[in-house]
């Protein structure tokens, strides 16, 4: 099975921890070499965000594990990359 070198997740995650915070808390995770997160929307209960994580070999289970820890819940997987290197999405005339 091919290494997965990123994953894009859509979370909802509870007001706190803060974004920041819960952000420096993923990035401990072993497999994880860096993340981006994005605040998607915000409502009185909970928070939708846009998680990018990049690493040699993620481990999606550890990375949920955490998010769950934090509060946390995994709404989708929006985006994954594999093999041995990531490939950068490119428009198209398909996307047009």
């Amino acid at each position: 099975m091919a290494a997965v070198r990123r994953l894009v997740i859509d979370v909802l995650k509870p007001h706190d921890p803060p974004l920041l915070m819960f952000t420096d808390q993923l990035a401990e995770i072993e497999c994880v070499e860096g993340i981006t997160s994005s605040l998607i929307e915000l409502d009185q209960e909970v928070q939708n965000v846009k998680l990018t994580f990049e690493g040699e070999e993620l481990d999606f289970e550890a990375i949920e594990e955490t998010i769950e820890n934090l509060g946390g819940s995994v709404h989708s997987v929006d985006q994954v990359a594999c093999g041995d290197s990531v490939v950068t999405d490119r428009r198209t005339l398909q996307d047009a």
